[in-house]
């Protein structure tokens, strides 16, 4: 897939702290980290909230 190199790392951290400033930085991972979390909650709420499967009616395309 994609495997930056530590010079794209580095390049994008620069960028990142011109941009940003260096007192914003910490907030902004915070923040994308609190989403990160209520993101995967959000997913494992709504599997749950499926319940399990009905294995009383076979599968669409099984033969019956």
């Amino acid at each position: 897939m994609f495997d930056p190199s530590p010079m794209h790392v580095v390049v994008l951290i620069v960028i990142l702290v011109l941009v940003f400033g260096p007192k914003r930085l910490p907030e902004l991972g915070r923040g994308l980290g609190k989403g990160i979390r209520e993101f995967r909650s959000g997913l494992h709420r709504g599997a749950e909230a499926e319940g399990p499967a009905d294995d009383d009616e076979p599968p669409p395309g099984a033969a019956t």
